[in-house]
């Protein structure tokens, strides 16, 4: 799976005012056993860092107060990017960051903008968290239990999920600059199963030049050709992309960029809707900006994110994420 880039340190933000937690999907009453993913074979990723491939091990699904509930790794590689859905590539252009996006800026999200959004998808949505209950590092994972299903510690020598990820003032704040962070969103019992539907991140970056993020729907079988779909994915001090990859075996680090022309240094809400064999389509803020229509899943899929352990310190602020089955 990939590696991504970090998250480092914590934020004081204004106090916003609290939405209702909403959490729609039902846990299940007996416990899964996860895949772990470990380090592999090395493909080209920002900078030149590589990601990694994951086999899989069996892991205890019992959460605990640091370590957190396992989860697979999902590669996604970096290839050759287009602006529009098609197999060539070319640059896309980036969106400028904004100046001083630092650790300290009004990271706060405002509440209208988020409440139009989740009114929006709230129909079809089966889950929805708002980060309303504060966690310190090291209990979100308890806290969450039907929300966040972080990597355990240390898995790929690069992930650190209890000592980079809080919630407080309404968003998840994961900390860039000497530890990664990976997990999946949703239960453990409910959030591998995906096949098709609507997968959406409200999020923002402060600092963290050099660092970046994948978001992503990775396959639960852990096998690369059952596809890959990376939205919003780039580094930081750029402007975010999607990545759709091949699903042929041997090729699958070959995929279609479609750039946004948005910033990370701002609020957006990007959103995947996955029509199983048929189609996926992009959206920032409900405006699509492509629709890919070969190569796509028809099997199982989980909605995740992952950092690396690179570059300098920031924040990604996650205000809320939805999906539908």
């Amino acid at each position: 799976m990939r590696d991504r880039a970090q998250h480092a340190s914590t934020t004081n933000r204004p106090t916003r005012h609290r939405r209702s937690r909403i959490v729609l999907v039902a846990a299940a009453a007996s416990a899964l056993l996860i895949g772990v993913p470990t380090a592999a074979s090395a493909h080209g990723w920002w900078g030149g860092r590589g990601h990694q491939s994951p086999p899989t091990a069996p892991v205890s699904p019992t959460p605990t107060d640091e370590a957190t509930p396992s989860d697979d790794a999902s590669p996604t590689d970096e290839a050759t990017p287009t602006e529009t859905p098609s197999a060539d590539s070319a640059p896309i252009e980036e969106s400028a960051p904004s100046d001083d996006a630092t650790p300290g800026d009004d990271t706060t999200p405002a509440d209208d903008d988020a409440q139009a959004d989740l009114i929006s998808l709230a129909p079809d949505t089966s889950f929805v968290e708002n980060f309303d209950l504060s966690a310190v590092t090291g209990l979100v994972s308890r806290l969450y239990p039907q929300a966040w299903q972080p990597y355990p510690d240390g898995t790929s020598g690069i992930y650190e999920p209890s000592k980079t990820v809080s919630v407080h003032d309404g968003v998840m704040d994961v900390q860039l600059g000497g530890a990664g962070t990976a997990g999946t969103f949703g239960s453990r019992a409910g959030a591998y199963d995906h096949v098709g539907g609507s997968f959406s991140v409200r999020a923002k970056a402060t600092g963290g030049d050099g660092n970046g993020a994948a978001f992503m729907l990775w396959p639960s079988s852990d096998k690369w050709s059952d596809g890959e779909i990376d939205f919003p994915e780039g580094n930081f001090d750029e402007s975010p992309s999607a990545f759709h990859h091949s699903m042929t075996p041997g090729h699958e680090a070959e995929r279609v960029q479609l750039g946004t022309g948005v910033s990370w240094r701002d609020w957006h809400t990007y959103t995947i809707d996955w029509d199983p064999g048929k189609s996926v389509t992009y959206k920032v803020d409900g405006k699509v900006i492509g629709t890919v229509t070969h190569d796509v899943p028809t099997t199982e899929h989980r909605f995740m994110f992952q950092t690396g352990n690179w570059g300098e310190s920031g924040n990604l602020l996650i205000d809320w994420v939805a999906t539908t089955e």
